[in-house]
């Protein structure tokens, strides 16, 4: 059964794009940590991280820095943080955070609840910077 980002990816679930190759996609994280919160994938779906292909890996975190920096232009914040947590979806992905301080990136923490407008504005940003 193919996971909900290969739904994504297949355009069954929509999504806020905000990057794509032809290899990897990059959207908004519908349960964010911050505003932001980006999710960063493998198109070719791999459970574990450290599974993918060492070149598709390498592959896959340039992508996901190409993403950061525009994050980084896009949204205020002191850095974009990165964690791999791994268990939520069996799908190989990145999370890229604007945090501020170590505490915002605390995955116990409350998510925020953002309404399709605001969302759609943060994705156009971040794929405008």
């Amino acid at each position: 059964m193919a996971s909900i980002f290969s739904r994504i990816i297949n355009g069954e679930i929509p999504c806020y794009k905000v990057a794509e190759s032809d290899r990897f996609l990059a959207f908004l994280d519908i349960a964010p940590l911050a505003k932001g919160h980006t999710l960063v994938i493998p198109k070719k779906e791999v459970d574990y991280l450290f599974d993918v292909e060492p070149n598709e890996l390498g592959d896959l975190m340039k992508f996901a820095q190409t993403v950061a920096k525009k994050m980084d232009r896009a949204i205020q914040c002191e850095r974009i943080g990165v964690a791999v947590i791994g268990l939520e979806v069996p799908h190989a992905h990145v999370h890229l955070v604007p945090i501020n301080s170590v505490a915002d990136i605390d995955f116990s923490r409350p998510k925020l609840s953002l309404d399709s407008e605001e969302m759609e504005h943060i994705a156009r940003s971040i794929q405008e910077a």
